[in-house]
C-alpha cells in the first residue's frame, strides 16, 4: 500500500465514492470516513502531519479535492458545512483524475483572474499536481532551506569565541537556565557552563567547534569527556561541520550523556528559536468564516 499522504487530486474519487449514497454528509464525517476507509493503513505520523498554518494535511487535502469537485459540478453544498454528490458525480463511471478536470470550462473560470477576463485571454491554465496550500508550503520550505544555509556558510565565518557565544544564547533561548562563559584560553576543553534548571540544580557543560570543512573526531569527544569535571555528567557538543562515525560512537558509548550537534541540527534549532534570523515579512491566508452566515 502507498505510505504517503495523497495528493489534492487522489482524493477526488474516495470523496465521490463516499458521497455516492446521495446522502448529505457533514465536511468533518466525510474526512473522517474518507480517512477511515482509504487512509486507515498510514502511520498515525503521518495522518498527525500538518500544514504550515497547523492545519491536519490530510484533513486539508481532502478539503481541497472537495473544492475542485464543487467547482468541477461533481458535487454541491445543500447547507452550511454540508455535501451531497450532483448527478455529475454519480454518471461519473470512470475514475476522475485531473486531465478530466482540465477539460471543464467552469474549472477554467476558477484558475481565470480578473485580468484575464477582460481581456479576453484564451491561455490554456494547466491544473498543478500540487493544491495551493501545498505550493504555499512548498514555497516556505524553500525559503526555508534557503536561510539556513545562509545561516551555516555565516557561522562558519565568524569569530570563533563569538561562535561560542551563539551557542550559550541558544541554550538560553530553547529554556535552559544561566549560563557561564569559560574562559578563552586554558578552558580545558570547556567553552560554557549552562544551568539544566533556571534555579542552576544541574550543569551541563557546553563544547562548541566551529569547523568549515573538518570532521569532529573520536579525541575531540574523549577530550571533552576527560575535560568534564566530577559535579556533571552531561554535556552539548556542538559543531558547524560533522562527526565521524568514532566520535559518535565515543559519545553513545561514554557514561556521560553527550549530545552531539551537527551543522545542520544547530541551524534548524536556531531556525526554530529565532536565533541569528528574524521575521522578514507575515503573510495571512484567509478562509470563508461558516459561523458568520449562521442566522443568531
Amino acid at each position: 500500500m502507498n505510505q504517503e499522504i495523497p495528493k489534492f487530486h487522489e482524493t477526488f474519487n474516495p470523496i465521490l465514492e463516499i458521497l455516492s449514497g446521495k446522502e448529505i454528509i457533514h465536511t468533518r464525517d466525510l474526512q473522517r470516513k474518507v480517512i477511515e476507509k482509504y487512509y486507515s493503513h498510514l502511520s498515525k505520523i503521518l495522518l498527525e502531519e500538518k500544514t504550515k498554518s497547523g492545519e491536519i494535511l490530510i484533513n486539508n487535502r481532502i478539503a481541497w479535492g472537495k473544492s475542485y469537485l464543487k467547482k468541477g459540478g461533481y458535487i454541491h453544498y445543500p447547507s452550511r458545512g454540508n455535501v451531497q454528490i450532483t448527478d455529475k458525480g454519480l454518471s461519473q463511471k470512470t475514475k476522475l483524475n485531473l486531465k478530466h478536470l482540465e477539460e471543464e470550462s467552469s474549472l477554467f473560470d476558477f484558475y481565470q483572474n480578473e485580468n484575464d477576463k477582460h481581456t479576453g485571454l484564451s491561455e490554456t491554465k494547466i491544473i498543478s499536481n500540487a493544491s495551493p496550500q501545498d505550493l504555499i508550503d512548498e514555497g516556505f520550505d524553500q525559503i526555508e532551506k534557503d536561510v539556513k544555509n545562509e545561516l551555516l556558510e555565516k557561522l562558519k565565518t565568524i569569530d570563533p569565541y563569538y561562535f561560542e557565544k551563539v551557542i550559550l544564547k541558544l541554550l538560553n533561548k530553547m529554556g535552559y537556565g544561566d549560563f557561564i562563559e569559560t574562559s578563552k584560553s586554558g578552558d580545558g576543553g570547556i567553552d560554557g557552563i549552562i544551568n539544566e534548571d533556571k534555579l542552576g540544580l544541574d550543569k551541563i557543560y557546553i563544547q562548541a567547534k566551529r569547523f568549515t570543512e573538518n570532521k569532529v573526531r573520536e579525541k575531540d569527544i574523549r577530550n571533552f569527556i576527560g575535560a568534564m569535571s566530577g559535579d556533571t555528567n552531561k554535556g552539548v557538543f556542538v559543531t558547524t561541520s560533522l562527526f565521524d562515525i568514532g566520535a559518535i560512537e565515543k559519545a553513545k558509548n561514554a557514561h556521560h550523556k553527550i549530545i552531539l550537534i551537527n551543522g545542520n541540527k544547530l541551524v534548524d534549532l536556531m531556525h526554530e528559536f529565532n536565533i541569528g534570523v528574524q521575521i522578514k515579512q507575515s503573510y495571512e491566508v484567509k478562509h470563508l468564516d461558516e459561523d458568520f452566515f449562521v442566522e443568531q
